[in-house]
């Protein structure tokens, strides 16, 4: 038994010492200083650009957009009216984007009180900013309080958005890479929740919607698929 335990506790300790390694691997690979661009005019030219590339006007006039993310959580979202009804297993928020304490939340369709209410409402907050994100990111650069650079390297004009204020991690930094016709291709990140700088994701496929905007339908992170699925559009 001791011979057994003492194989255990070595193998423990090694496959630590391996994931020890890769975290240092990846934390001296992806350590990319934020790049400093020129600041004013011209980069909300381009962030303009951008936005008519993706038809921002009709995205303004969208009445729900609904998704699944991970597989988990749950959204409709009504834009116009400033609210989204959150789902995750048995609970539910009908959120006020405006005014979350104005919230409402229920478990298994009864109304919670207290804690219980504070951390479902904290909950369908924290989620909705950063899953909605990864949906509309590319329609959020000029939103109150973002900084906006451009940056010219390789003969190519990239879009850095700063976000001061608002959210759930104000100071992230996105740099955007756009193609030929000013539509997002990826952006590199730095932001809060990740130990990583310079991180590199992809937007794919992107697609008409019924409100006559784009979506991008597939994200990826090293080639592995954020799991959203279940988009809707009116």
């Amino acid at each position: 038994m001791k011979t057994l335990l003492k194989w255990i506790l070595r193998l423990l300790l090694g496959i630590l010492a391996v994931l020890g390694i890769i975290f240092i691997t990846l934390k001296l690979t992806f350590n990319e200083e934020i790049p400093v661009g020129i600041p004013g005019k011209p980069a909300d030219e381009l962030a303009l650009k951008m936005l008519e590339s993706i038809k921002y006007k009709e995205f303004q006039e969208a009445k729900l957009i609904s998704w699944t993310f991970r597989g988990k959580n749950k959204y409709r979202w009504e834009p116009q009216q400033g609210r989204v009804e959150v789902n995750w297993n048995d609970n539910r928020v009908m959120l006020d984007t405006q005014n979350p304490d104005s919230s409402s939340a229920f478990e298994d369709n009864k109304p919670l009180a207290g804690d219980k209410r504070s951390d479902a409402i904290n909950y369908a907050v924290e989620n909705f900013n950063n899953d909605s994100f990864w949906i509309v990111a590319p329609y959020k650069v000029m939103d109150p309080g973002t900084e906006r650079e451009i940056i010219k390297e390789d003969a190519q004009e990239k879009l850095l958005v700063r976000y001061t204020n608002g959210g759930t991690t104000p100071g992230d930094v996105y740099v955007w890479k756009l193609d030929q016709n000013y539509r997002p291709q990826n952006f590199q990140m730095w932001v809060e929740i990740l130990p990583f700088d310079g991180i590199e994701a992809k937007w794919d496929n992107w697609e008409m919607t019924d409100a006559d905007f784009p979506l991008s339908m597939k994200k990826s992170i090293f080639g592995i698929e954020i799991p959203i699925t279940d988009i809707s559009v009116e």
